[in-house]
């Protein structure tokens, strides 16, 4: 493809700017493509950037358009060329606001949202090589840079993570007399003991269809198993996964130890609701959580999840992305602010406010250490080895729906958890033929 003089201009100016060579370097005829690696600030003439963000204050405040705002005068101040405009959806609407933009070939500049693998799919999204810098690119964490992945091209930038420990409520804990789980039969017999001592929800098991694929990967990780294999196919119907659900019916459900709502009728915002309101013995947890159930006198305890003969082999990692689209033609501008975004201050910032884990080492490092954020330590322990959804795949959201309508016919008097698994595999399977 022959190059305008414009685009020569723009490539040779970006070499220079990221390999610190001088005119005497160039003329040995090195060459080297990269991108996105700084911008000297509105070279490019004036552009505007169009972000869309989601709304992560759980309180309906302002705090997320603030941060943004904040973000935005920073880096605006900086590159007086690019301006940047801010949307803020919630995350009811924020994913399918995105998608009408792109189907009405209005799409954003940038889109943070709760999944990229279909625009990657599409041709839509830059590569993370095509906006970001490299020590950038290198500082994300290695499982966020693996889920991130389409194809083996990572398109998906991770923007906040977490993990889920096992909370405990401590004074229902201590008036039972029992001690922090370390294994499955220790979970089932603390859950006996608060029965026993009154509590109506020992242990609350939400597989109910607002996130039931996220509760049933906890338990398969603890059990052995997960959504794929080693060769990254889908195995819902494994061995160990037909245990680790028999053993939840026998158990816990099939035992009473799960409360009055049958496990697939409950929905994790119902659950998290009746954890901070004192009424739930345990649950697999979120960071928001902590700030709720703080707020209404309740002293949470936390572990990392038990496994069948102690501490789960692997946690589930969960990560909320930000990405690039090629539409509008943009790419160095929101490599710039990509960058910008992606400082230690700006992402510890968010994550902290937030009660969320940064995605990047230095950010991990430093959250690690500093005493505001000592509740969410048990939560950067288990994130670096941490397993996330297969949300690379382009077939994951049609297998997770999937999963989420009917995954607690598994726990049910009647349910056959060998069926129940095997039905959604079959169709998982299915589906990534059909990738």
């Amino acid at each position: 493809m022959q190059l305008n003089d414009e685009q020569k201009v723009d490539e040779a100016v970006e070499r220079r700017r990221f390999l610190g060579l001088t005119a005497a370097v160039a003329a040995l005829g090195l060459t080297a493509t990269v991108s996105g690696c700084g911008s000297l600030g509105g070279d490019a003439g004036d552009v505007t950037l169009r972000l869309v963000a989601a709304d992560y204050d759980l309180t309906g405040g302002d705090t997320t358009k603030k941060y943004w705002t904040d973000l935005v005068t920073a880096f605006e101040a900086k590159h007086p060329g690019v301006k940047v405009e801010v949307q803020i959806e919630s995350w009811d609407d924020v994913d399918r606001k995105v998608a009408e933009m792109v189907k009405a070939d209005k799409a954003p500049d940038i889109a943070q949202i709760g999944a990229y693998a279909d625009y990657a799919a599409a041709g839509d999204l830059y590569a993370a090589d095509e906006l970001l810098s490299i020590p950038v690119q290198a500082n994300f964490l290695a499982p966020l840079v693996a889920a991130g992945e389409h194809k083996r091209t990572q398109y998906g930038l991770p923007f906040v993570a977490s993990t889920r420990p096992l909370f405990y409520n401590q004074a229902l804990f201590d008036d039972a007399g029992v001690e922090p789980p370390t294994t499955w039969d220790e979970l089932a017999a603390a859950a006996g003991k608060l029965k026993d001592n009154g509590v109506r929800t020992p242990f609350a098991l939400p597989l109910g269809p607002e996130e039931a694929q996220a509760e049933a990967l906890m338990w398969m990780l603890a059990g052995g198993g997960g959504w794929t294999d080693g060769t990254d196919h889908y195995s819902v119907d494994s061995e160990a996964n037909v245990k680790t659900f028999d053993w939840l019916k026998k158990n816990l459900v099939g035992k009473g130890l799960t409360g009055p709502v049958a496990p697939g009728k409950l929905n994790r915002k119902a659950a998290f609701a009746a954890f901070a309101s004192g009424e739930v013995g345990m649950l697999n947890g979120h960071p928001s959580l902590l700030k709720e159930a703080a707020k209404k006198g309740v002293k949470v305890g936390q572990v990392p999840l038990p496994g069948i003969d102690g501490r789960a082999k692997a946690a589930m990692g969960v990560a909320d992305w930000i990405m690039g689209f090629k539409q509008n033609g943009h790419r160095k501008e929101i490599g710039d602010f990509l960058n910008f975004a992606f400082n230690d201050e700006n992402v510890l910032k968010f994550a902290g406010d937030n009660d969320l884990l940064p995605v990047t080492v230095s950010a991990s490092t430093r959250m690690e250490t500093e005493p505001e954020h000592a509740n969410l330590r048990v939560f950067l322990k288990t994130l670096p080895d941490s397993q996330l959804p297969p949300v690379g795949k382009t077939s994951w959201a049609k297998v997770s729906e999937n999963v989420k309508q009917n995954i607690g016919k598994a726990v049910t008097p009647a349910g056959r958890p060998a069926e129940v698994l095997g039905s959604i595999g079959r169709a998982a399977t299915a589906a990534e033929n059909a990738e």
